[in-house]
């Protein structure tokens, strides 16, 4: 199935299904409260009260409140390789804050305080029951499903200080959508070989398979797990892989004005404009 949250014309938002062109509500506010539900795949299996039709929906993040949203970075071989970096023994883990998201066809804003504003195409999880210390089946049947996500970063303020976290926490830049889809409908299910994209302009800057990923989806399920319980709703965010802007040779980063599309195959994709930020 594919599920989403969309906006609808009084400012509100609903949670859906996806079938081809026709949504079908799914009776909460957001995805984020519909998966809190315990019988929420039952429920959304079972919907039949037509929304609206796709064309011309407004597609929110797919959860439009996480609780949290844990991040994982040098993730993909690629990039680590990359950036210069051994292959970690753990993974490296950050956090960043619900404000931060915007919807698949949302602008990016691009802050006036950094000069080193860089892409991340990555493979969000998101989680759809509550797990502590999970393992095996247990941290495989907490994985709702898959969505597109970009941790657009800013390098010059990441970099800063050896913690990452004021690179990656800049309001409205980190699209996470269009929708999210279960992992029966994948291949590979929730450790899914999924081709990564990203495109600046229709140039491909970023290609790949989340089959390079070193730590997988329900190993990081299992991981972040044991330190805190994850909810429905919750979202990690996978790694990118390599072809950042911040390790070519020049460096090159996103400008105002340009359109960045990240693709999953088989997850969609998000297609947002960067915009300079209209409150500074």
């Amino acid at each position: 199935m594919k599920l989403a949250t969309i906006r609808t014309l009084d400012g509100a938002t609903r949670a859906v299904r996806v079938d081809d062109e026709q949504l079908v509500d799914l009776g909460a506010a957001d995805l984020g409260e519909f998966l809190a539900d315990p019988g929420w795949a039952e429920r959304a299996a079972a919907a039949d009260q037509p929304a609206t039709h796709l064309r011309g929906a407004a597609f929110a993040p797919v959860v439009p409140r996480p609780g949290k949203i844990v991040c994982v970075g040098l993730n993909y071989r690629t990039h680590i390789l990359e950036m210069g970096r051994d292959l970690p023994e753990y993974p490296t883990l950050f956090s960043k804050y619900a404000d931060t998201l915007v919807g698949a066809n949302d602008d990016i804003v691009e802050p006036p305080e950094t000069d080193a504003f860089d892409w991340e195409c990555e493979l969000a999880v998101v989680i759809g029951a509550p797990v502590r210390r999970a393992r095996g089946t247990d941290a495989e049947r907490a994985i709702a499903g898959f969505a597109v996500l970009n941790d657009v970063t800013c390098r010059d303020w990441q970099f800063r200080t050896r913690e990452w976290l004021q690179g990656k926490n800049w309001e409205a830049t980190t699209p996470l959508g269009p929708y999210l889809v279960t992992p029966d409908e994948l291949p590979g299910g929730v450790r899914p070989a999924l081709e990564i994209t990203t495109r600046i302009d229709g140039e491909t800057v970023q290609k790949d398979t989340t089959g390079d990923l070193l730590f997988d989806p329900v190993a990081l399920v299992e991981y972040v797990s044991t330190m805190i319980t994850l909810r429905p709703g919750d979202v990690l965010a996978t790694g990118t892989p390599g072809g950042v802007g911040h390790a070519r040779t020049p460096v090159r980063y996103l400008q105002v004005g340009q359109h960045l599309t990240t693709e999953i195959s088989g997850l969609g994709r998000c297609e947002n404009a960067v915009v300079a930020d209209p409150g500074a």
